[in-house]
């Protein structure tokens, strides 16, 4: 961004531009600081929440400066999210070259997907190292790879193939409580969501109320220096869930018939569903290799993010180990919240199912190993069990998968948005969400207009679109969901 002046002269404009309601001084009382962020900050604030009150502009920013991450697919706030987390410079030098055009790829419910995920998959098509590739019809736009992008590689490992959030993953138990027993006992539920799960970037459990599950005792954790320093926030970290889109919730799952293979009769059960991945272990790692990726593999700009590590380096081998360590942390997370939650309600788990996404796999594919980044995808080989939730007001449901090819074994992992977070939190209005909440019967726990339901695509479409990816098996309704809080005011 060009010089503008001093910060005087910046408050100043962008005062008179704003008619004084929102400047530089309340983004500075955010934490802001003087320089360039601060900048692009008020260019943003001008240009795109001109004429809105200070009350309704502040949360933004604040959620923004708070969980940057969250906003690196939002096309109003990524250049200031990623001003935020990445360091890293662009090379200046072009000394990979791409492929002239990208390779085909198999794109489900493509009716459904922006032009931007569209535009990105192809870039990823155009790199050297691409063996195959496939779109998932809950797609949108990302950062690197497309949310929703599965793309398989040569001997390498994609950082920003794999994402931020290494690991998340859905996990679901199914109670041998019927469904009566929640609507009699809500109050019971509720206490029991809250006493036992922490949200938020940063959020964790302290002194006694820490956590212990064995993946804490790992030798990876010893191997270098960047795992050894993450141990303690692991441990502080263990067991709490992130911000944006993760949740832990009750609901009801409905079985119409009875499945052999999981062991449930024909039935409607209470269930727990969760959504979280490896908090900031996760994030560090994906992080740093970036950096270390985009330094080792000069690619063009509009590439950049698509830098690999070769699989025969050291850095490579590391990024391996480390991605495996921060995948399985995610599910000790998980296992830490269900298990919390299962000893206070005191319920027989009939069945557990378990996926994750934003991760890489060493698959075959045509015939040769390769590695296979599923970024916002689920894995659908033939017989795999896995979870693709709707929000916080549709419903979810428990699948298992068909090993269609053309798809590399994937599945979505959701709904997919349809509204940025931006977008959401300028047009969604509070009282048509809680007028929805209480038609659906869901109980909201934190929450922010930015996961409101209307900004997600329609669950049932997207299903109907990958019917030869997988068979439905239950059906999960979601009765009382938490989510990280948005600190906005109530109106």
């Amino acid at each position: 961004m060009a010089d503008r002046g001093t910060l005087r002269e910046q408050l100043v404009l962008y005062g008179v531009m704003m008619k004084k309601t929102f400047t530089g001084k309340d983004l500075i009382a955010l934490g802001f600081s003087e320089g360039k962020i601060l900048g692009l900050a008020l260019e943003i604030a001008s240009v795109h929440f001109s004429g809105m009150d200070k009350g309704q502009i502040m949360p933004v920013f604040k959620k923004v400066k708070t969980y940057p991450e969250s906003f690196l697919d939002d096309p109003v706030m990524a250049p200031l999210a990623t001003a935020m987390i990445e360091a890293a410079s662009i090379p200046k030098d072009d000394t990979i070259p791409l492929r002239a055009s990208a390779d085909a790829y198999r794109v489900f419910g493509e009716q459904f997907i922006e032009p931007g995920a569209l535009q990105q998959m192809d870039l990823a098509m155009r790199l050297p190292v691409t063996v195959a590739g496939a779109l998932m019809p809950d797609a949108h736009q990302g950062y690197g790879l497309p949310i929703g992008g599965v793309l398989a590689v040569k001997n390498a490992v994609i950082p920003y193939g794999v994402g931020v959030d290494i690991g998340c993953r859905m996990a679901l138990s199914i109670y041998d409580i019927p469904e009566d027993h929640f609507f009699q006992k809500r109050a019971t539920y509720k206490r029991e969501l809250m006493t036992s799960t922490q949200f938020g970037a940063g959020q964790g459990f302290k002194g006694s109320d820490r956590a212990y599950h064995q993946v804490l005792d790992r030798p990876e954790f010893k191997s270098t220096r960047l795992l050894r320093d993450l141990h303690d926030k692991a441990f502080t970290q263990l067991g709490s869930s992130g911000g944006g889109n993760h949740f832990v919730e009750w609901g009801i799952i409905d079985f119409d018939q009875p499945d052999d293979a999981l062991g449930v009769p024909a039935g409607r059960y209470l269930a727990l569903l969760t959504h979280s991945g490896s908090r900031g272990l996760g994030a560090t790692i994906a992080g740093h290799y970036t950096r270390l990726a985009k330094d080792q593999c000069k690619l063009p700009k509009e590439a950049i993010n698509l830098a690999w590590l070769d699989l025969d380096s050291e850095l490579g081998q590391e990024y391996w180990m480390a991605m495996n360590l921060a995948g399985d942390y995610a599910s000790a997370c998980h296992e830490v919240i269900h298990r919390k939650l299962t000893k206070a309600i005191g319920g027989q788990v009939l069945a557990r199912v378990e996926n994750h996404h934003n991760f890489a796999w060493k698959e075959m594919v045509g015939g040769e190993e390769v590695i296979v980044h599923r970024k916002g995808a689920t894995p659908a080989a033939e017989g795999v069990m896995g979870i693709i939730p709707g929000s916080m007001t549709a419903p979810g449901f428990l699948v298992r998968g068909k090993g269609e090819a053309s798809s590399i074994n994937s599945a979505s992992h959701g709904a997919g948005r349809q509204m940025s977070r931006t977008q959401a939190i300028k047009n969604v209005k509070k009282a048509d969400l809680r007028a929805l909440l209480q038609e659906k019967g869901v109980t909201l726990i934190g929450g922010g207009l930015d996961e409101a339901p209307m900004a997600y695509k329609d669950i049932h479409q997207v299903m109907g679109a990958q019917q030869e990816l997988v068979d439905v098996v239950a059906k999960f309704v979601p009765k009382m969901v938490r989510m990280a809080d948005d600190g906005s005011r109530e109106d």
